[in-house]
């Protein structure tokens, strides 16, 4: 839902009973599009966040700690000198507009008491935050806006602050003249109220149909029974408002609340959850993106050098003809000859037709030939060896690739990133890394019980390696899909109780459920002792060899 003006208003109402005569006392700049006011009042501490971001613009309390650069940025910088100290005097909005007005008052260095005010102004990808003067002249804002930016107003430092331009319609306004200047729109309640009135949305209008139990058919009762509903929010001065979740959206609704930063608290919760699941798949799919190259590039390879092999294969032929032309030269009396028809010793004696060069001898035909021979055999044993490491490396990224796709946290992510970082695959760690990385040691592995055995399953490669190499015991079980990608999954054998059948097959289901086989049926399951897993010399984590094995096949219900 976008932030509308409904939702401003009913902010700014629960910001005025905790923040006034609050002093600042701390402000950060988290990223180009935040700001966070830390405010002390009646003795609590507040954060307020004012965001500008196209997707997440929006002011409200929050609880929710962020990392701060080392250097404060020029405009956080600013706003420390102008506003460190200074008491809020007044939070206000104009009508439902998406602007809220935020008063500070204190003394400046030439200690003569000034007043300042911070306007936020929610609209979108043209939001700002705007610090002006007593006279409403431009100390800075967090965007500089000009005729450059196909902006119609200047916001840059000494110029006059104006308002927006706003094509739209006051819902506060007299009823009836507003339905005649719009009862011959062709649209619906839900269309017309959102595209044309000031600060309201279409969720909003949604639920508020509901609500009021009617369709959504443009009439003058439809009209004037949302038209009432809407204004006796905005003059009731003890309204509520309180967030509801609407599956992927949210609304305000109007009711008794427990608490008067209610609509505080459920906004910090979605803006939260919504920033991180955001950043979390926009992360995983750059992650993705790099790996998915990265394989697509050692395919082409691996393209040519199958080329390579097949013509490695001809090799065979040539020492052919450079036998046949060896051991026939008697017969062959010309310099100028073009080809000879000899008889293949190899095949039942058939006459085999050999290309010559005519411009050197039959003799140094046949050593060409020999050459070209050894040439190939030296290069099929090395073209061999590059396509094993190719392969093994495309097998190793589809692992990566696997890992990345039972993620489920940034934690989880920053794990298969830094993997990628230490196994050389990656490079430039800044082009998709999360502002929260930390190296792990990947010892995050699920744990579940199952028939009072404790089982682990590893969620990526280093998880992998940890758990098969330094967690679990020789006399533990160890669980792998066949020849699928997937999760190493241990069960704990403890004073030498060995675990039923049954129970062997619930673990293979387990380790079915962690593979890439998840969604297939009658999948099999290796299992064997730890001891006779072992890691693969030199190779990328979580590789394994393993002897001794049974197979299971389970389905997963």
């Amino acid at each position: 839902m976008p932030f509308d003006g409904l939702i401003i208003k009913a902010i700014v109402t629960e910001l005025n009973t905790c923040l006034i005569n609050g002093k600042v006392t701390k402000i950060f700049e988290p990223n180009k599009n935040e700001i966070i006011l830390g405010i002390y009042s009646n003795g609590v501490r507040y954060a307020v966040n004012l965001n500008i971001s196209s997707n997440y613009y929006s002011i409200y309390l929050t609880t929710n700690k962020q990392v701060n650069p080392t250097t404060a940025p020029n405009f956080c910088m600013l706003l420390r000198k102008y506003l460190i100290g200074k008491k809020i005097s007044k939070i206000s909005s104009d009508s439902l507009e998406r602007i809220v007005n935020i008063e500070f008052i204190g003394y400046n260095e030439l200690n003569d008491l000034t007043t300042l005010k911070l306007i936020v102004e929610l609209m979108g990808k043209h939001s700002n935050v705007i610090l002006v003067n007593e006279k409403n002249i431009i100390i800075d804002s967090l965007r500089h806006l000009d005729s450059s930016t196909n902006s119609t107003r200047d916001i840059l430092p000494a110029h006059y602050y104006t308002l927006p331009e706003s094509k739209k319609l006051d819902i506060t306004k007299d009823m009836n003249e507003l339905y005649d200047q719009l009862k011959h729109k062709d649209s619906d309640i839900i269309n017309l109220f959102s595209n044309n009135f000031t600060g309201i949305s279409k969720t909003f209008i949604s639920n508020l149909l509901n609500i009021l139990n009617i369709d959504n058919t443009f009439t003058f009762d439809n009209f004037k029974k949302v038209y009432e509903y809407i204004n006796n929010l905005i003059n009731n001065l003890n309204y509520y408002g309180c967030g509801v979740n609407t599956g992927n959206d949210y609304t305000i609704i109007y009711n008794k609340k427990s608490n008067n930063l209610d609509l505080n608290f459920f906004l910090d919760d979605y803006y939260n959850s919504k920033i991180l699941n955001d950043t979390f798949i926009s992360y995983r799919n750059n992650i993705l993106k790099l790996i998915l190259e990265k394989i697509k590039k050692l395919s082409k390879k691996l393209s040519v050098l199958n080329t390579k092999l097949e013509e490695c294969e001809d090799s065979e032929k040539y020492r052919i003809y450079g036998e046949l032309l060896t051991n026939n030269l008697y017969r062959i009396n010309s310099r100028n000859v073009h080809e000879v028809h000899l008889e293949n010793y190899y095949n039942n004696n058939e006459l085999l037709e050999i290309s010559l060069d005519p411009s050197i001898s039959p003799a140094n035909n046949a050593k060409k030939y020999f050459k070209k021979y050894n040439k190939l055999k030296t290069a099929f044993h090395i073209v061999s060896s590059q396509k094993q490491d190719i392969e093994s490396e495309i097998n190793y990224l589809e692992t990566i690739v696997y890992s990345v796709e039972v993620s489920k946290t940034i934690e989880d992510l920053n794990e298969v990133y830094n993997e990628l970082i230490q196994s050389g695959l990656i490079k430039e760690k800044s082009k998709v890394v999360s502002k929260n990385n930390k190296d792990s040691e990947g010892t995050k592995f699920l744990e579940f019980n199952i028939d009072g055995f404790k089982v682990l399953v590893g969620k990526n490669n280093k998880q992998n390696d940890y758990l098969t190499n330094k967690v679990a015991n020789s006399g533990d079980l160890w669980f792998h899909t066949k020849d699928i990608h997937g999760s190493h999954v241990i069960l704990k054998i403890e004073n030498g109780v060995q675990p039923s059948q049954e129970t062997i097959n619930k673990v293979a289901t387990l380790a079915a459920k962690y593979s890439k086989a998840s969604h297939s049926s009658n999948i099999p399951v290796d299992y064997t002792f730890i001891r006779y897993v072992k890691r693969i010399t030199k190779s990328k984590p979580g590789m394994v060899n393993y002897t001794n094995y049974k197979t299971v096949n389970v389905n997963i219900d």
